[in-house]
């Protein structure tokens, strides 16, 4: 019975929602089981474009750090807001979710190939430590080449996974578009949706986490919402962020024709003639 009410409820998640999330989930356990390493992972503007490791484009968005408080923290939020979304503003709509999705990491993996240079980038690596998917930089600057390198480098440390950042941006736009909830965190503070992003990134902070993953998922998820619901809607302005047509094609239902005349024998007035007639030919 319990099987079946998860399968139910997995089954009835929205698609691009369970299609993430399980995703996520499939990574963390692929790591977790020592299958692949972080290292195989993160992301890596010179392994991705200089030794074609083009799946990090990808994996980087999906690893959120060993089991535990964190990554359970970011799942939940992660599936909460993602549902809520697709089911919400995107209801009927999942090819401008999916493009969505397609902004947001194209914008975040541009703004993460603003690094040091190659050669603080080589020198750098070699002296950090991938633990719970995060990079930290060695705790004793003496022992680098060069503690300022050390600094520079740590400064982008968390972006060397994204997920987090998607999920703030997730967390973003459903808060701007809801902005008359009343939220409540741990039963501590009350506020309105819109205040929930920075309350997210004050909890990062107390738990000691670099900030800087939280401000890019904040920024990019408010470029996406002025571009698409505030702009268009100012004198003078316009849509500027259109769904390409192949991804309505591939996601969207196609609307039915208005015009369309479907032949006699698809009316839907000649169905019960016809199944009267089979009845009276084959009288139980």
């Amino acid at each position: 019975m319990a099987y079946q009410g998860f399968a139910q409820e997995y089954l009835g998640m929205p698609a691009v929602t369970r299609a993430y999330t399980t995703a996520c989930v499939l990574t963390t356990a692929a790591v977790q089981l020592e299958f692949i390493t972080p290292f195989q992972l993160y992301f890596n503007p010179d392994l991705i474009f200089r030794k074609f490791q083009i799946w990090r484009l990808i994996t980087n968005f999906l690893f959120f750090g060993p089991l535990g408080f964190s990554f359970f923290f970011n799942m939940i939020f992660l599936y909460r807001y993602c549902r809520m979304l697709e089911e919400g503003s995107f209801r009927g709509r999942t090819a401008d979710f999916v493009f969505m999705f397609l902004f947001g990491g194209f914008l975040m993996t541009g703004l993460g190939c603003l690094r040091p240079e190659e050669d603080t980038w080589q020198r750098v690596l070699g002296k950090l430590s991938l633990e719970g998917g995060h990079v930290f930089c060695c705790k004793n600057l003496s022992s680098c080449d060069k503690a300022t390198d050390c600094q520079l480098f740590g400064l982008f440390a968390s972006l060397f996974f994204l997920g987090q950042a998607f999920t703030i941006m997730l967390v973003y736009v459903w808060s701007r578009r809801n902005p008359y909830i009343r939220m409540n965190f741990f039963g501590l503070l009350n506020f309105q949706a819109p205040f929930l992003p920075w309350v997210l990134m004050g909890f990062s902070l107390l738990l000691g986490n670099s900030i800087i993953i939280d401000l890019l998922g904040i920024a990019v998820g408010h470029i996406y919402y002025f571009l698409e619901d505030v702009f268009p809607n100012q004198p003078g302005g316009k849509k500027l962020l259109l769904t390409p047509s192949f991804l309505k094609m591939v996601f969207d239902t196609p609307e039915e024709d208005p015009n369309y005349n479907p032949l006699p024998e698809d009316r839907p007035e000649h169905q019960p003639r016809d199944q009267d007639h089979n009845e009276q030919q084959h009288p139980q």
